[in-house]
């Protein structure tokens, strides 16, 4: 388990927000963010995955 993942839930989901809101989804299971970098907060987008840059060689391929 990643510490700064999402909690998979099983659902429909509501989920009361800080400013009172509801948040719900319909779905059978449900990503919650918890590291609150989603851009579709409360649901997680994955937003907590450390990024590679895309121009950096892996270490492993070299260029020789």
């Amino acid at each position: 388990m990643d510490p700064q993942g999402p909690v998979l839930v099983e659902g429909p989901v509501e989920i009361v927000l800080d400013d009172g809101t509801v948040a719900r989804s319909d779905r059978f299971m449900v990503a919650v963010c918890t590291c609150r970098r989603s851009r579709t907060y409360p649901w997680c987008d994955t937003s907590h995955r450390r990024r590679e840059r895309a121009d950096a060689p892996p270490e492993d391929r070299i260029p020789r």
